[in-house]
């Protein structure tokens, strides 16, 4: 069985990754989003390694001691963190890993995983952008320019990214995605034992 591959989503509020995330995982069965672990108590509705894996502050400050997280951070009193055992196991059965984060934990967990895939995703423009928040019609107008002058930050380190995604449409954009995702399965560097395999059988005929 192939190892599955470790991919890094991340973008602007209101780009749609929620959406693009969710209809990746409805279309095709190959991918795994992983479960993040926090120390916040449960909400109304949520389960135990559904929405989150909850734990006390003593139990995540233990994992962050054995180094049993993949990156994690701190928000306002609580942790939040991708645990490693988790992600190993569903890459080991073959899953593509997908992870939703922000940039400094993209960059965290390229340095600690340098396979890892970093996709992020954008809207086609500034304005289409600042539209779909508006068009929400949740948020005040004070919080969505704290979401665009956010916005306007992280558009620095989009350059860090193997790959930019522009959700315009959605069908076209997961499949944009899988496709991504997949063509990275083919790369020599992830197939290293079939390289030697048939360099090994290659060299026999040399010798006849």
């Amino acid at each position: 069985m192939n190892k599955g591959i470790l991919v890094v989503v991340s973008g602007f509020s209101g780009a749609g990754k929620g959406t693009l995330m969710k209809r990746l995982m409805e279309k095709y069965d190959n991918y795994a989003l992983s479960v993040s672990a926090t120390t916040r108590a449960p909400r109304e509705g949520e389960a135990h390694g559904r929405e989150y894996f909850f734990q006390t502050q003593e139990e995540f400050e233990k994992m962050i001691d054995h180094d049993e997280l993949v990156e994690y951070a701190r928000y306002v009193d609580h942790y939040y963190g991708t645990p490693k055992a988790y992600v190993e196991e569903q890459l080991e059965a073959g899953k593509d890993v997908i992870l939703e984060i922000e940039i400094q934990g993209a960059h965290k967990v390229k340095r600690k995983f340098p396979d890892t895939v970093l996709l992020f995703v954008t809207p086609p423009s500034a304005e289409e952008l600042r539209n779909r928040l508006e068009g929400r019609g949740t948020e005040p107008p004070e919080v969505i320019k704290s979401r665009l002058r956010r916005a306007n930050e992280e558009a620095e380190g989009m350059n860090s990214y193997d790959y930019l995604v522009i959700n315009d449409d959605l069908e076209e954009c997961v499949d944009t995605v899988h496709s991504i995702i997949q063509s990275e399965h083919y790369r020599p560097g992830r197939n290293q034992q079939f390289l030697n395999q048939i360099q090994q059988e290659l060299k026999v005929f040399m010798k006849s």
